[in-house]
């Protein structure tokens, strides 16, 4: 899989999802990935969401690349999120800001 292009090696989403969500709260496994990715924290690799990016819409794949966004023929989420989840926000200064601890978000 991760040799399907160039881009399908590469990192192309991190989510970060409270274990209290609505889907996990729910217990239910829908076997569907764009309601199953919201009951966990996940990455994904493959193609990036350029939609989050200022001015991506319309963007060729070259300028899409140019801007730091990553294309690829997968996008594969996996889970990675759970009740004991810590996660951490590097500051320009080198100093950490918690955003997550055990698996809900910072206050």
């Amino acid at each position: 899989m991760l040799d399907t292009d160039e881009g399908a090696a590469r990192l192309g989403e991190v989510a970060l999802v409270p274990h209290s969500s609505p889907i996990s709260a729910s217990g239910i496994i829908f076997n569907e990935t764009l309601y199953d990715e919201n009951a966990a924290s996940h990455i994904a690799m493959g193609q990036c969401y350029s939609d989050n990016m200022k001015g991506s819409e319309g963007l060729s794949k070259d300028a899409m690349l140019a801007k730091g966004a990553n294309t690829s023929l997968i996008h594969v989420d996996w889970m990675i999120g759970s009740a004991a989840l810590d996660v951490d926000g590097v500051l320009p200064d080198g100093t950490t800001e918690p955003l997550m601890r055990q698996g809900e978000w910072a206050a």
